[in-house]
């Protein structure tokens, strides 16, 4: 099998970490690692076994040898570099979200589905062990007609205020992973309400964003929905899932990192994951696989360029509903 070309756009935590992974596609070539910073760049390029590093994004796009192109750069330029990719008939891995707006994200979104160039969205949870076979468990219909859907995620800590300027808020940044899994297991999300705070640290304010929330969610098939967000943790991270369904359900509990369990006077411990790149870190690696494997096979990636749309529909709308302290239909959402 000829190897897949690969432009790897941006060198900090996340695109280190798929640099790391993409060595162990053996039908992938990473031609170069492309970041404004070149010395980041240049760290990547050892990771991943590039050719080269550049701190041009664009000419590493442009590049003769680069057939598929992974962005991992801020959110505020994924639009530009889709467009630049999809025009160029390059296939296109995008971390999340495509962009802050739902205008933007469909108006890049028209330009990929035109040029008919493979996309996938960075949504990693689906493709975590755990969380895919609860999608087996439920696609085999063993759970019924569902009825309750029930995520948490709770980080250790706030991310850098820099970084919370440029995120987009709680609901697009953090709750998008937990809406995508609403969608992903239950079904389309019909309604929201949306409850938040500022109980963690009071300069998120000065954003005019939270860092504790609350969404209901009300699905088209008729199950009804809760998502838990927060900034804080002091134990690590927090994650856990419950769906509930006329023949049982499925709980996906906050797993410790390793098997053991350390009895002492005073109680127990165990390890704790600490970070989303810790926890997931499987899925990271698992999701790229994915990608191109549909690419060799011509299959479509998933998740698509509807999941991109759909899943920040639904952040767009419960920041809407806290804003305006009602519920929200994701229809109004255009």
């Amino acid at each position: 099998m000829e190897r897949i070309g690969v432009a790897l756009l941006g060198a900090g935590r996340m695109g280190q970490e798929h640099a790391k992974n993409l060595t162990s596609i053996p039908y992938v070539k990473v031609v170069v690692i492309a970041d404004p910073i070149l010395e980041f760049a240049k760290k990547a390029q050892f990771l991943a076994k590039a050719e080269k590093a550049t701190d041009d994004p664009e000419s590493a796009i442009l590049d003769s040898n680069v057939e598929a192109v992974i962005i991992a750069t801020p959110t505020d330029t994924h639009v530009h570099y889709i467009e630049l990719s999809a025009k160029n008939k390059k296939a296109i891995f995008c971390e999340k979200p495509v962009a802050l707006g739902l205008s933007e994200t469909n108006s890049v979104i028209k330009i990929v589905k035109d040029t008919n160039v493979p996309f996938q969205i960075g949504f990693q949870r689906r493709y975590d062990p755990s969380y895919s076979k609860a999608k087996e468990i439920i696609e085999e219909g063993k759970l019924g007609k569902l009825e309750q859907f029930f995520s948490l995620t709770r980080d250790p800590a706030p991310p850098s205020f820099d970084y919370l300027k440029v995120s987009g808020g709680l609901f697009v940044d953090m709750a998008i992973h937990d809406f995508d899994m609403a969608r992903f297991l239950i079904g389309e999300v019909e309604e929201v309400f949306a409850w938040g705070n500022v109980l963690i640290d009071p300069k998120i304010q000065e954003l005019n964003d939270i860092d504790t929330a609350i969404t209901f969610l009300k699905f088209k098939n008729g199950a009804l929905g809760v998502v838990e967000n927060s900034r804080r943790a002091v134990y690590g991270y927090d994650i856990r899932l419950d769906i509930h369904g006329e023949k049982g359900k499925i709980v996906l509990e906050d797993l410790p990192k390793t098997h053991l369990w350390w009895h002492k006077e005073n109680g127990f411990f165990a390890d704790q994951y600490y970070f989303f790149m810790d926890r997931f870190k499987e899925a990271y690696k698992l999701e790229l696989e994915a990608f191109f494997s549909a690419i060799s096979k011509g299959n479509k990636p998933t998740p698509g360029p509807d999941d991109a749309i759909e899943s920040l529909r639904i952040s767009l709308s419960a920041k809407k509903s806290f804003l305006e302290k009602r519920p929200v239909k994701i229809e109004e959402i255009k």
